[in-house]
């Protein structure tokens, strides 16, 4: 496995993920089957009813939301302190990814909520500091865009990055520090999970495969975004070579 300082070359990472990204991809599509199909296997909730199996799509879901912000607030650090040459970048890559998550996260538990709650939508303490989430991801996306200038760009989007993930552990937390409709965590707590087997394996087969497939995401979009900073690069070069050209008076 290459380490962090050789994945460091943009050049190598290119190298390294070719390699790795089938294999990420193949893992992910075949834990993803597996774990729908013991979901939809799984027995029937006796309150919830069919609608518990909107679960193994909005947890995995909500998990994924705050991981990739998590990775993000440890980009933001690799800017501004390590000066990592790749932080950015995969800070970059990452807020889409995690904006659809969070997306997604949001919309199964408003139809999760409809049968369960009688209504889409409640300022549950959860639920707002989701939706404060999504937006957050939207502002970096936008940062991101406004500014042209990569190196300004990654400073700026990595002080509101680390401004915002005060946000994360109040998510986690919203459960327990206020009295919300959401339940307390039922797997990821002392003293074991909670859950049935027959719904808790499925659930975490499920959440490896999202996590998989996230991950096989997140290395396209930083790829992706190596490939357009070369050519910006590029015809940046270009466009200086043509302007000395045209100073000189030679043809280009």
């Amino acid at each position: 496995m290459a380490s962090l300082i050789d994945l460091a070359n943009p050049t190598r990472f290119m190298r390294f993920s070719a390699v790795l990204l089938p294999w990420l991809a193949a893992a992910a599509a075949l834990l993803i089957v597996a774990g729908l199909y013991l979901a939809w296997q799984a027995p029937a909730d006796y309150q919830q009813g069919e609608t518990i199996r909107i679960m193994f799509i909005h947890v995995p879901a909500a998990w994924l939301a705050m991981m990739f912000y998590s990775m993000m607030a440890l980009s933001a650090l690799g800017t501004l302190v390590w000066r990592h040459p790749l932080a950015d970048v995969a800070q970059k890559a990452a807020a889409p990814v995690g904006a659809c998550f969070a997306l997604v996260c949001l919309i199964t538990g408003a139809l999760w909520g409809k049968p369960m709650w009688g209504t889409y939508w409640v300022w549950d303490a959860r639920l707002t500091s989701v939706l404060v989430l999504l937006l957050i991801y939207l502002g970096i996306i936008a940062l991101w865009r406004v500014l042209d200038e990569p190196s300004r760009a990654a400073r700026a989007v990595a002080i509101l990055t680390l401004v915002g993930f005060v946000n994360v552990p109040i998510i986690k937390f919203s459960v327990d520090w206020w009295n919300t409709l959401h339940q307390p965590a039922s797997v990821l707590r002392m003293g074991g999970p909670t859950i049935h087997p027959s719904m808790l394996w499925p659930l975490l087969i499920l959440a490896v495969g999202f996590t998989l497939f996230a991950l096989a995401l997140h290395m396209l979009a930083m790829r992706a975004e190596i490939m357009r900073r070369r050519v910006r690069t590029l015809t940046i070069l270009e466009a200086e070579r043509l302007d000395r050209l045209a100073v000189q008076g030679l043809p280009a």
